[in-house]
């Protein structure tokens, strides 16, 4: 793995604190990827304005959490599975669509599972999914726009889930007791 630095408000790029202080303000504490992202401000800058902006997408809460955690597991993020799980908790997100979710398995809710299953095609076979295939998605009741608010979570989630894998972005304090082994995915 590179060797990429945890900075703090004091080591960080001159560019970087502003949106450090931000995530302090939101977090609390300045989460282990957004210390790792602050090396470049553009990307942290980036990364924080996706994030905001895909919360405010058509999607509900715990859509959004579909599409996060669908990704986090297919793209086996070690930092991403155990941050999004303790963020859904957060949030009240049902435990047993968490625990699905975080083992890759069908979810129960035909329609979160549409999601969940029209996210994994984006994904997989990136961007090119077949008509079939997304008019399934909108026959579960989802629209065009929300083809385009998963394809929005989809580019956050690059951003996290790569960086977290070239820096092996140590796991928050907070987040440990979600860890996760990407072994335990369900063969799909």
């Amino acid at each position: 793995m590179t060797d990429f630095t945890l900075h703090t408000l004091e080591s960080a790029p001159d560019e970087s604190r502003p949106l450090l202080d931000n995530s302090l303000k939101d977090f609390g504490m300045i989460p282990n990827l957004h210390a790792v992202m602050a090396d470049s401000p553009q990307h942290l800058e980036a990364y924080q304005k996706l994030h905001e902006l895909f919360q405010q997408t058509s999607l509900s809460v715990v859509e959004q959490t579909v599409v996060w955690m669908a990704i986090n597991v297919e793209h086996a993020c070690h930092y991403c599975v155990p941050a999004h799980t303790a963020i859904a908790h957060m949030q009240k997100v049902n435990a047993g669509l968490i625990e699905s979710l975080r083992n890759g398995a069908p979810l129960e809710d035909e329609k979160l599972e549409a999601l969940r299953r029209f996210t994994l095609k984006v994904v997989r076979q990136r961007g090119v999914v077949s008509e079939e295939d997304t008019n399934a998605f909108l026959a579960a009741g989802y629209t065009r726009r929300q083809i385009l608010d998963v394809i929005l979570g989809v580019a956050q989630k690059v951003m996290s889930n790569y960086v977290n894998h070239l820096a092996d972005t140590p796991v928050d304090a907070p987040f440990r007791k979600f860890e996760w082994n990407p072994a335990v995915i369900a063969a799909e």
